[in-house]
């Protein structure tokens, strides 16, 4: 959940890099929160947010953690015969 402190979410406001998944959490759900303000609490809204979140996923796991997960694969070996 994106609970962190006040003090974290005024420094991320004033432009300070993110420093952990908290914060990174909370950054996320702003830009679903102002989506979601923008458009209305509705199935559909609802619908593309995690639909979009789904996609994001789906390709962030592709492009990112695939690859890097083969190369382990290949440096540290196989765990299933």
């Amino acid at each position: 959940m994106p609970y962190i402190q006040q003090r974290q979410r005024t420094e991320l406001a004033e432009g300070r890099e993110m420093a952990n998944s908290g914060e990174l959490n909370y950054t996320l759900t702003l830009v679903l929160n102002k989506y979601m303000n923008s458009k209305g609490v509705s199935y559909n809204t609802i619908n593309d947010i995690l639909g979009a979140l789904e996609g994001c996923k789906l390709e962030f796991y592709r492009r990112i953690a695939e690859p890097y997960e083969n190369n382990k694969l290949s440096v540290n070996g196989d765990v299933y015969e």
